[in-house]
């Protein structure tokens, strides 16, 4: 390596607002129920749901998102960890489920009733995994 050579410098990807359409906050809500259906998610699309969605939601920067968007990193940590109890898992879904369905509530239009469904299924969820 030749010594006078210039050190390269870092170039930090400029990040880009992420813009998402209604159509496609349609389409993952969706999804997302469709998975919560389901009788046995795949955990990989799971994981797969919850990252778009915290995607989603930093890039909505409407104020009172930050308790969602941290407990969907809990979800995901807690499935993604070997050691996670299924008694926490289920608590934070609840939890998560309880916080969509008051943003549901503070929701307009078209994604109030979608919104309000999968509070009450990640709320359901967590009351069967709590069993």
């Amino acid at each position: 390596m030749d010594s006078t050579a210039p050190t390269p410098q870092h170039q930090p990807t400029p990040t880009v607002p992420l813009t998402v359409t209604d159509q496609q906050n349609s389409a993952l809500l969706t999804d997302t129920l469709t998975l919560l259906s389901a009788e046995s998610p795949d955990q990989g699309q799971a994981l797969a749901e919850i990252d778009r969605w915290a995607e989603v939601l930093k890039a909505s920067e409407r104020p009172g998102l930050a308790k969602v968007i941290q407990e969907l990193n809990l979800v995901r940590e807690q499935l993604t960890a070997s050691d996670t109890q299924t008694h926490d898992l289920a608590e934070t879904i609840a939890s998560l489920g309880n916080e969509t369905t008051k943003i549901a509530e503070e929701t307009s239009g078209g994604y109030a009733a979608p919104l309000a469904q999968l509070g009450k299924r990640l709320t359901k969820l967590g009351s069967l995994l709590s069993r």
